[in-house]
């Protein structure tokens, strides 16, 4: 397999190469037929997507999935797996390192990239670490960090899907920082993305598996921002009046749920006061100091360690090349042990609760995202967590807050499920966060320093205007060649 601007690799046995003139002459938009695009489609994560495609394909109507990549040799690895998961499945693979040949036509783009590599999460991480601070790609610090790079790509994406994607293109973005990233192209006037991440579900899939019943008859109400999140009604077989069992709180005080969940994190009078499920990444917030002294103690950075895990996997790969067998079962072994370091620090040695939902075999965001194409796509409805503009679901935000909550998607669009008043000390916190992501949209959208400080100083994770001062020159300096200059 080789891949210069563009290779076409069918289900059956042929490989064709497409020139650039076949490719801006072709014509994808044809009946039901589909194109669905992944830009980072080199990521080792993409494999995951292909089983629940394979699943999908026939009700898709999935005529061409695409991989785009700028790292040519990553792409032909991670390429080649995922022909090989698919098997005989009725779409054609396309790798190609050309991002508009990959959007055009495309009815459904998922931007899965991450600008600086699993290096310049590394970098974050120990500059935070240095300071003090927690480093973490998605919270606090070293997420403004990430976002410096990402929210210029991702804009750069969408701006080239809006000119050449099949009308009324979407945009699925799981590229991190998710909730800032689709918050900066909201205000930067981009309307059809939508923010994905599996942990919006969490309670969903926690009580699917513990009750042993279905996704599909689990209702969750989630409400809150990326990474910032609470859960405070779960009904199994809720109609569309509502109704249905209610399964919270009773739930989230029997200790054999609590210890099945990453709700085992949470100290017990936490868990009392705040009667809700908790998205992990509250641990930061809630344990700030337990986390950080925990995490500053390991011998390497969770990007470290994705470094070290990312290479073993390449590695692996490569050894295996043409055994298709073995390269699936290194695939999953390494990915596996991946998903078991995972906030390992707060899990005091016990193995990350599996969370994929009862009668489902698909990983979380494969789930989530095809959930919204379908729906989309087929005109049905499907509900899920979402990060969407609020347009008044969670009272005390304002409607183009970009928010985390449960949403009905059909072929008109996306519709937030109203959630109301929410606890005082819970809105508070959003709002507080929700002020640092607005002043750090507008900083990077600008590349302007000053706002990158007062960001960083109103989180409350940091909450000094030297410190924050600190941070954002040393973001900077690390990444001026990623980045550009700031004023």
């Amino acid at each position: 397999m080789k891949i210069v601007d563009c290779v076409k690799l069918p289900y059956h046995n042929d490989i064709r190469n497409l020139s650039k003139q076949q490719l801006s002459n072709k014509q994808v938009t044809k009946g039901h037929e589909m194109k669905l695009s992944i830009i980072g489609g080199g990521g080792v994560r993409t494999p995951r997507l292909i089983p629940s495609l394979v699943k999908r394909a026939a009700r898709l109507g999935l005529d061409e999935l695409w991989l785009m990549d700028n790292d040519a040799a990553k792409l032909e690895l991670i390429g080649r797996l995922c022909q090989q998961m698919a098997g005989d499945a009725p779409f054609r693979i396309i790798l190609t390192t050309n991002a508009e040949a990959a959007v055009r036509d495309a009815q459904h783009v998922i931007t899965a990239i991450r600008p600086g590599l699993e290096q310049g999460r590394a970098i974050d991480e120990r500059i935070c670490f240095d300071h003090g601070i927690l480093g973490q790609e998605t919270t606090g610090a070293a997420g403004f960090a990430m976002a410096m790079r990402s929210i210029p790509a991702i804009l750069e994406i969408a701006q080239l899907v809006n000119r050449v994607g099949a009308s009324g293109a979407w945009i699925y973005n799981f590229t991190n920082p998710a909730g800032l990233v689709a918050q900066a192209l909201h205000d930067a006037g981009v309307e059809r993305i939508i923010g994905i991440c599996d942990s919006a579900n969490g309670a969903q899939h926690a009580v699917s598996r513990f009750l042993g019943i279905p996704l599909q008859r689990v209702h969750h109400t989630v409400y809150g921002l990326n990474h910032l999140s609470w859960t405070s009604r779960v009904r199994v077989d809720a109609d569309t009046n509502g109704g249905g069992e209610e399964v919270f709180p009773a739930l989230l005080f029997d200790d054999r749920f609590v210890q099945a969940t990453h709700m085992q994190m949470f100290a017990p009078g936490l868990r009392a006061w705040q009667q809700a499920f908790l998205n992990e990444y509250l641990h930061y917030f809630y344990h700030r100091d337990e986390a950080l002294a925990a995490l500053i103690k390991k011998s390497e950075t969770r990007g470290e360690e994705t470094i070290r895990l990312t290479h073993q996997l390449l590695d692996r790969l490569r050894a295996v090349e043409g055994d298709p067998q073995a390269s699936i079962a290194a695939y999953r072994e390494l990915m596996d042990a991946r998903s078991r370091s995972y906030m390992a620090h707060a899990r005091a040695g016990k193995d990350r609760v599996k969370m994929d939902p009862v009668g489902e075999d698909e990983e979380g965001y494969a789930a989530v995202a095809l959930g919204c194409v379908e729906a989309i796509q087929n005109h049905t409805r499907h509900y899920t967590g979402l990060n969407v503009p609020n347009r008044g679901a969670i009272s005390g935000m304002a409607d183009d807050d970009i928010v985390e909550v449960g949403c009905w998607i059909d072929e008109r669009g996306i519709v937030p499920e109203p959630v109301g008043v929410i606890p005082d000390h819970q809105l508070l916190l959003m709002q507080n966060v929700k002020q640092y992501e607005r002043l750090g949209s507008h900083a990077v959208l600008r590349r302007d320093r000053s706002l990158a400080v007062q960001a960083l100083t109103v989180h409350p994770l940091i909450g000094s205007y030297p410190l924050a001062e600190k941070l954002v020159d040393a973001f900077i300096r690390a990444h001026e060649p990623l980045i550009g200059a700031w004023h």
